[in-house]
Parts: C-alpha cells; sequence; structure tokens
C-alpha cells in the first residue's frame, strides 16, 4: 500500500511542476518544446522499468503475483508500449477536437492538462474494474479478447476518409441542452458570468469531449494491457506514464500523423494478437517475450512501410 501512496502523490508533484512552474503561463508549445518533454516523459517512463525491477525485488519480493521482478519489469515494458501506440488515434481525435473550436494553440496545454488529469482518474476506476472482472470470472477473458479482435477488424476495414465530427457528437448536443454556450474563446477561461448567467466557453467544451473520447479509447487500451498483465499496479503505472506523455506527444506528432500511413495496421496486428493472448488465457499462456517481439515488430514494420510510402507518394507529386 506504501508503495501506491507514494507513486500517486510522485504524479502529484510532476502534475503540480507542469501546470505551477513549467506551463504556468499560457503559451504556445513550440516543436522544440514538445520535443524536449516527449523525450522527458518517455525517459521516465522507461526509466521507471528499474524502479519496477527493484520493488517487486526487495519489497514485494520475486514471487509477489506469481511472477519473477525481471517478468514484472517486461510486462510493465510492453503495456507502456502498447498504451503509447494506442495513444496515436487519441492525438488524432484531440487534434479534430480543437480545430473543430477554434481553440488557439496558447490555450490548447491547459485544456489538456485538466483532460490528462481526470483521465488518470477515470482509467485509474476502469483499470480496478477490469482487473476485478478478469481476476473473479474467467469468462471475462474471452469477452475483452473478443471485444479487441473485433475493434481491431472495425479498425482494419474502416473507411481512412471518415471524419470525426466533435459538433455532431451525442456530448456535444448534450451540453448546449444543459448549458448555455458562447462561441467564443475568453483566454484561458471555461465559464464565464454575463448578466448573472454562467456560460460555458469553447475550452470547457473541448475538455469535455477529450474526456469522453478518452473513456471510449480506454475501453480498448485497459483490454490490452489487460492481456499482457492482471497486477494492478503495473496496470496502473504503465498507464499513468503513457497518459502523462500524451500532452507533449499531441504537440510534437499532431502535425505529423498523416506521414503515418500504415501505422493503423500495426495497431490493428497488436489489437489482434493481444486479443487472442486474452482468448487463449485460460488455456495456454503466450509469454512476455513473444508479446513484446510482436508489438515492437508490427511498430517497426509500420513505420517503415510509412516511410516508404511517404516517399513514393512526394515522387508521384
Amino acid at each position: 500500500m506504501l508503495i501506491w501512496v507514494l507513486f500517486i502523490i510522485l504524479i502529484g508533484i510532476f502534475l503540480a511542476l507542469d501546470l505551477g512552474v513549467f506551463n504556468k503561463g499560457s503559451h504556445e508549445i513550440s516543436y522544440r518544446e514538445a520535443t524536449r518533454w516527449t523525450i522527458v516523459w518517455a525517459t521516465l517512463g522507461l526509466l521507471f522499468s528499474f524502479v519496477i525491477l527493484m520493488i517487486y525485488t526487495y519489497r514485494l519480493g520475486p514471487g509477489a503475483y506469481g511472477k519473477s521482478a525481471w517478468v514484472a519489469t517486461m510486462e510493465y515494458l510492453t503495456g507502456y508500449v502498447i498504451e503509447l501506440t494506442l495513444s496515436v488515434d487519441n492525438i488524432f481525435v484531440i487534434a479534430l477536437i480543437f480545430k473543430s473550436f477554434r481553440i488557439p494553440r496558447k490555450y490548447q496545454h491547459r485544456v489538456l492538462f485538466w483532460g490528462i488529469l481526470g483521465a488518470l482518474i477515470f482509467r485509474g476506476l476502469m483499470i480496478v474494474f477490469g482487473v476485478y472482472l478478469i481476476s473473479n470470472f474467467s469468462w471475462t477473458s474471452y469477452v475483452f479478447g473478443a471485444f479487441l479482435i473485433l475493434t481491431a477488424l472495425k479498425m482494419a476495414f474502416s473507411d481512412d476518409e471518415e471524419k470525426f465530427e466533435p459538433k455532431d457528437s451525442f456530448v456535444y448536443r448534450s451540453i448546449r441542452k444543459i448549458l448555455p454556450v458562447s462561441g467564443q474563446v475568453y483566454g484561458e477561461s471555461f465559464f464565464i458570468r454575463k448578466k448573472g448567467i454562467v456560460i460555458a466557453t469553447p475550452l470547457f467544451l473541448a475538455l469535455v469531449l477529450i474526456e469522453f473520447t478518452d473513456i471510449l479509447f480506454a475501453l480498448d487500451s485497459i483490454p490490452a494491457i489487460l492481456g499482457i498483465t492482471q497486477d494492478p499496479f503495473l496496470v496502473f503505472t504503465s498507464n499513468i506514464f503513457a497518459i502523462l506523455g500524451l500532452r507533449s506527444m499531441y504537440f510534437f506528432i499532431a502535425n505529423m500523423l498523416d506521414s503515418f500511413h500504415y501505422l493503423k495496421h500495426s495497431l490493428t496486428v497488436i489489437l489482434v494478437y493481444v486479443g487472442v493472448k486474452l482468448v487463449l488465457e485460460n488455456h495456454y499462456h503466450l509469454g512476455i517475450g513473444l508479446s513484446l517481439s510482436v508489438i515492437f515488430l508490427s511498430l517497426i514494420a509500420g513505420v517503415l512501410f510509412s516511410v516508404k510510402h511517404r516517399k513514393r507518394h512526394q515522387t508521384h507529386n
């Protein structure tokens, strides 16, 4: 329990430093700054694997959760890579939401900060619920596995031209029925008051939609990582570090998403593999080494084919 408390305190310190020190004032995140913070968060996420190794070796013992410290470390890394990979689609939707509501770039970091803070809470609850189900009801592994496979197939055969329209969503229409909404951005304010009436700004609308879409994406990512490990601490920590790096990743790759033409196929392969792993979980265990290999090979192939596709496209143009 002490380890959980210390980890949550550590995350609280990171978030306080982020908003209270490094990004105290609203400003446009430059590509250079986004690159620096992407490296920082990725480094922290990877370095935490050594903390996992130490925790499971000296604090919880090599027999904790029926696995060695080395296996626990590999499961954390695999889960972390899966969460980062699945975040790419999330970044694309976030970019569409900001564009739809015309949120200035200098206020986007503030919206993402509070959006990700909410995501930490919601995902924590979903992880607890998911771990409870899969630990107490063995048949849920078949449900989660089938869900991931169906999601992968839908992704594989979906129309690339189909666009998500935030203002056509049920969430947006529901907010408009509950609260008066301003079409104008008022600095970094989520709400303004006019003639005694509280009015929501586009920043609040973007925040709610980002929160809602993260919950939808978590329906894929949580079962995916549960296919790798059902250890709640590993699931939680790998999720948290992936989410914390999401903001800087957004500013880093939001304008390069079209360059990764074949990355969708990599995600499809990963989801199918994890889905099959979950379906077989009660009968046959696929090793963590195989899982890590499938994920890395899928990502490398997706990136290489994307680079080749981009070069061929540029040559024809």
